[in-house]
């Protein structure tokens, strides 16, 4: 199962994606479910991603919640409005237009394992654990693997792989 999810990764990987373009985001988040480690506490009711801000993402992520499960898991998909808003969650994506909160956003979610996912050059040197990137034309991530320690996640060697290692 984990071999046919890699695949994928690495076939979206040669795909073509306009910075616009949010439909391959989802199927990229989906798959770092796969191979991400939340602590136990993180484990129990609905895996829940937030979105901080207006982002076309939440469309595409709330079509693939509709369809898609984490393990038993219903994926619930929230908006927020503000840095106060965010809460303990799965994953935070935060969109590029809120990229100059990001030092704000990771003070708040200091103590939590929350996986913080950008889309801004630069914002993986900056303390998210994953930031999406355009690179060749192509939609490609970013992994901060000091980050990740930070939120007390881990990350598999196959998905470290596949990243641009910062």
């Amino acid at each position: 199962m984990k071999k046919g999810i890699l695949i994928v990764i690495i076939a979206l990987g040669f795909m073509r994606a306009s910075a616009q373009s949010y439909n391959l985001h989802p199927l990229y988040i989906y798959s770092f479910t796969k191979y991400v480690q939340w602590p136990d506490t993180y484990n129990q009711g609905d895996f829940e991603i937030l979105v901080y801000g207006e982002s076309p993402i939440i469309e595409e992520l709330n079509k693939m919640a509709s369809e898609k499960k984490v393990g038993d898991r219903a994926i619930k998909v929230t908006k927020i409005t503000s840095v106060a808003a965010i809460k303990k969650c799965n994953i935070l994506y935060v969109p590029s237009k809120k990229s100059g909160e990001l030092t704000d956003v990771l003070t708040k979610v200091t103590g939590l394992s929350t996986l913080v996912i950008t889309e801004d050059p630069g914002m993986g040197a900056k303390g998210s654990n994953i930031n999406f990137i355009i690179k060749d034309g192509k939609l490609t991530f970013e992994l901060n693997q000091s980050a990740f320690n930070k939120q007390n996640l881990k990350v598999s060697n196959e998905l470290t792989r596949l990243a641009i290692l910062i």
